[in-house]
């Protein structure tokens, strides 16, 4: 398992992420994603009218490529936090799994993601619960404009922004969704592409969406991090492992979020298992042993500048 290397550096100047802060709580609807999530959602009801056996089957099989392998696996834990390193083509094709989830282009989601590690709970945060509990579930998608910020927010992945296909994926990011649903309703009408397009693509984006707002307001703290952060059982169960969140605002390099033996983190066992078949490397993991060696470390340099001051001012 190697050390944690570095990110790629973020904008900083204040004056810029206060204006970009405040452009994007600008309180309009933004129709274009508000009737995209609306059909969605309505096809999602429908879907239940459409039960077959077969049909729960390509739930499942698009459910974990989109959500496992392609958000938590692909944007989230290799492509924005880079914790561990794969092949160029098996990162494109994780990537491009990402992209069945509909919540935009690799570009777009890891700027979002790093903006809101850099600014967390605070000014600049795209969507903190400080900022109102529905704004950071689905206020910042619906009424915010944030996705308008093309070129403020490619500040924050300006190594996928060289790279010519993340550039072209970025941009049609809709694209392998539609083939996919293209191809279900083909092979099994309405059934197959309601079970594999809209059903997974809703309950994706409530599932994502709960890590940004319930994460930051319910569960357990077990680290002293400087934010809201929290380790929450459910989210963790529905995302498979992304729940442990303020175990990942710890240590957001590591792989790894479920540091005990009974935090389930299915997405870091995905990524192991790609380690045994020699498709992953440089695995970077965090682990309680380490945690509670720093924490005693720096318990012990509190205690050391707690004697310092007393030593400095005798009364």
């Amino acid at each position: 398992m190697a050390n944690a290397t570095p990110q790629p550096p973020l904008p900083s100047t204040a004056g810029e992420i206060l204006d970009l802060h405040s452009q994007t709580m600008l309180r309009g609807t933004n129709w274009i994603f508000t009737i995209a999530v609306v059909s969605f959602h309505l096809g999602a009801l429908a879907a239940l009218f459409y039960f077959r056996w077969s049909a729960l089957l390509v739930f499942l099989v698009v459910w974990i490529f989109a959500e496992n392998v392609g958000i938590a696996i692909g944007y989230h834990r290799l492509l924005t936090h880079r914790g561990y390193s794969t092949p160029k083509w098996v990162e494109y094709f994780i990537a491009t799994c990402g992209t069945l989830a509909l919540q935009g282009g690799p570009i777009y989601w890891v700027a979002v993601h790093r903006m809101h590690h850099k600014y967390t709970d605070k000014p600049g945060d795209p969507h903190s619960p400080r900022d109102g509990k529905w704004w950071s579930h689905m206020g910042w998608i619906l009424n915010g404009s944030l996705h308008n910020q093309t070129e403020a927010l490619k500040q924050y992945a300006p190594d996928l922004v060289r790279d010519r296909y993340y550039r072209w994926l970025n941009q049609y990011h809709w694209v392998p969704l539609t083939v996919v649903g293209l191809s279900l309703f083909a092979s099994g009408g309405w059934s197959w592409l309601l079970w594999g397009t809209a059903l997974p693509v809703t309950i994706g984006f409530h599932v994502t969406w709960m890590v940004n707002s319930i994460t930051h307001l319910w569960g357990q703290r077990r680290f002293a991090t400087s934010d809201d952060s929290r380790n929450n059982l459910w989210v963790a169960l529905l995302t498979g492992g992304e729940g442990w969140h303020n175990n990942h605002h710890a240590y957001p390099v590591s792989a790894r979020h479920g540091l005990a033996w009974y935090e389930m983190d299915i997405n870091y066992y995905g990524i192991c298992l790609l380690e045994k078949f020699g498709l992953a490397s440089h695995i970077k993991a965090a682990s309680l042993t380490s945690a509670i060696k720093e924490k005693a470390k720096q318990a012990s340099r509190e205690v050391v500048a707690t004697s310092l001051e007393t030593t400095r001012d005798p009364r």
